[in-house]
């Protein structure tokens, strides 16, 4: 997805004039890059290439689970650009995909974050990510995370945590207790 900062930044300055803020002040007069660089940043995830990050490790290894815990992430409500973070737990028994290296599943994790989401469909990428590239015998997504859409405006609720979970293979029917 190509990202134009300066586009960005322009939008930002009318934003704040749409506030009734003065762009051109001292205290705001660099705001708009700031906010661009930000969100070229808050959306990287877009420029991974998830079929390198699954790139499978050389050799044999055993074929025991590989369950990641916590693994922390931030993203970004496509609804309304608010933030929601929280963790995931990712993991897989490896099959004929072979297995990857640990920090290859957290760069995954951060690479779907680091677009506009809605969770749902970040549960269900990492999912289709992980049987597509590593062809696991068994494999599973769990997120949960906190919307500040529902904690900062609407319901202004916080502290609801919100999970959702998909599981494949031998996994389907019953994951292990890590993502219970």
């Amino acid at each position: 997805m190509p990202f134009d900062e300066a586009r960005v930044s322009r939008a930002v300055r009318e934003l704040l004039a749409g506030f009734g803020a003065d762009p051109g002040s001292p205290e705001l007069s660099e705001t708009p890059n700031r906010v661009a660089e930000f969100w070229r940043e808050r959306l990287a995830g877009y420029g991974v290439d998830i079929v390198q990050e699954l790139q499978p490790l050389p050799g044999a290894l055993a074929p025991c689970p590989v369950i990641l815990e916590r693994v922390p992430f931030v993203s970004t409500c496509e609804h309304h650009l608010a933030p929601f973070a929280g963790f995931a737990t990712v993991g897989y028994l490896p099959g004929q995909g072979g297995t990857v290296g640990l920090s290859k599943l957290v760069r995954v994790v951060q690479a779907f974050a680091n677009r506009l989401q809605v969770q749902e469909r970040m549960t269900q990428e990492i999912f289709d990510a992980l049987e597509a590239h590593l062809r696991p015998a068994a494999w599973g997504v769990k997120l949960t995370a906190e919307h500040t859409c529902m904690s900062h405006r609407g319901v202004k609720v916080s502290g609801v945590s919100v999970n959702t979970s998909l599981f494949g293979g031998a996994w389907k029917d019953s994951p292990p207790q890590e993502f219970r």
